[in-house]
């Protein structure tokens, strides 16, 4: 009894480790030359957000909808100490797309906050004075879609005059110095 007590746990367990990566339904962060997983957001309610995207009226809007040639997305948290000092430099980087000729307009930033509300949002926009747009995903639906990346993660998406789209960086952590993270973006997205 006690050995086919033993095998039957043994079997278990075994079917358990083989079936397991089956059973787990989370998908992986965006591939460099995949698609960005299809999701949709607010239009921003403040007028220099929708602006600086673009957009107008209300309702939702997806990514490529974005009039530019490439879209960072942050994905962070307010409550991410790596997030919450790479908010200055985030900063710069936006003041140096704005404030060159050749960038400006195509080249944009957002983003998402994973598992914070509106107002948390609101908070972590405020104290840090970011000043691209910054969407809540605060019940993670974005975060699932996008491989459950911890935080900071980039994602930068290229978008075609058709808005067909493509990833061409996708990279967990800490920007390695602005002007070298800029032109990486510029170089693999053939902005000239």
């Amino acid at each position: 009894m006690k050995i086919r007590r033993n095998s039957m746990w043994i079997i278990l367990a075994g079917l358990f480790v083989i079936l397991s990566p089956f059973s787990v339904s989370g998908a992986s962060p965006p591939s460099v030359g995949g698609l960005l997983p299809d999701f949709e957001l607010s239009v921003p309610r403040d007028y220099a957000d929708r602006a600086y995207l673009d957009l107008s009226g209300r309702g939702t809007f997806r990514i490529p909808q974005i009039d530019t040639q490439v879209i960072i997305i942050l994905i962070y948290s307010m409550y991410c100490p790596y997030c919450q000092a790479e908010a200055p430099s985030l900063n710069e980087l936006y003041a140096k797309i704005e404030g060159n000729r050749t960038l400006k307009g195509k080249i944009k930033i957002l983003g998402i906050a994973t598992g914070n509300s509106d107002y948390e949002t609101k908070i972590f926009k405020k104290k840090y004075s970011v000043p691209f747009p910054l969407f809540p995903d605060g019940d993670f639906t974005i975060h699932k879609l996008l491989g459950e990346v911890r935080t900071p993660y980039f994602i930068a998406v290229k978008i075609n005059p058709d808005r067909s789209h493509r990833v061409i960086y996708s990279k967990l952590g800490r920007m390695e110095g602005i002007d070298s993270f800029l032109a990486m973006i510029v170089k693999m997205a053939g902005i000239k």
